[in-house]
């Protein structure tokens, strides 16, 4: 559909002009449809894993990981947990906290999932945790940061990307160039209904794994009741929709749907022993 609509308007833009502008038009036209075409494509499995690796490269270039391996060992442990709820449990999953005091969470293409320690210690126990990282690997499972790259107007990149140079072992300029175009997602944030998604399905994943269903509820009061001048909320605001709005939709959805599912209790020493003490 998508080829036929420029070659018509092609043809249509040929009446008005001379006739070597023509073949110029047509020729740049098909060649647009053609890349657009291969950005539509699914990116393999083993160029997505490598896009998110240099995608969690540049993150962690900006803030590294928090020196402290009993938290990082715990936040993994939880979030391996959650993994295998999914329906891509063999994606090498990894977890990691950014030494940073921004309140923020991230996801690359892959499966490493990042939450800042600033956003660590604003939380009150493990099924919070587990609401947040399940949001996060959404992104992941739905693969909505490659889908952001494909629409995002880089269709050199995309076509690239899914052509023969990846597939013979990579083309380290196109790669490079694919990694730096999905960095740049995490600046201007994804769809608002990615996002809203991602908090449907973080539920269910985290609820799967035994959780509070409304530990991620939970953390959107925290985020609401903060200050909305704080610096360090910046970005999450910026990216993200208001949590007032993910709040109000999710009340909607979960209304007493969840109510027969308890908050766990064992996960409660966990959480204090790796993450309160650093209060």
């Amino acid at each position: 559909m998508f080829i036929r609509t420029l070659f018509f308007l092609s043809l249509s833009l040929a009446l008005s002009v001379p006739a070597f502008a023509f073949d110029f038009n047509l020729q740049k036209a098909l060649s647009v449809a053609q890349k657009a075409q291969k950005a539509s494509k699914t990116i393999e499995e083993p160029e997505e894993i490598q896009i998110g690796h240099g995608i969690a490269a540049n993150l962690l270039g900006a803030s590294p990981l928090l020196a402290d391996n009993k938290v990082q060992q715990y936040v993994n442990q939880v979030g391996r947990w959650l993994s295998l709820q999914t329906e891509r449990p063999d994606l090498p999953w990894q977890f990691g906290v950014l030494e940073s005091s921004d309140v923020n969470a991230f996801a690359t293409p892959g499966g490493t999932i990042f939450i800042t320690r600033g956003l660590l210690q604003k939380l009150d126990n493990e099924s919070q945790l587990a609401g947040v990282l399940a949001h996060e690997m959404t992104h992941v499972l739905r693969k909505h940061h490659l889908m952001a790259l494909q629409k995002g107007a880089r269709l050199d990149i995309a076509s690239d990307l899914l052509g023969e140079a990846l597939k013979d072992k990579g083309n380290p300029e196109v790669l490079n160039k694919a990694i730096k175009a999905g960095t740049e997602v995490y600046a201007r944030g994804l769809d608002k209904n990615d996002e809203f998604e991602a908090d449907r399905m973080g539920i269910v994943i985290a609820t799967r794994a035994g959780y509070d269903p409304f530990g991620l509820p939970a953390v959107l009061q925290i985020l609401e009741a903060s200050n909305a001048q704080d610096s360090s909320l910046a970005l999450m605001f910026k990216t993200h929709p208001a949590p007032r709005d993910r709040l109000s939709l999710l009340d909607k959805i979960m209304s007493s749907r969840f109510d027969a599912y308890t908050a766990p209790t064992q996960t409660d020493e966990r959480f204090v022993s790796a993450v309160m003490q650093r209060k």
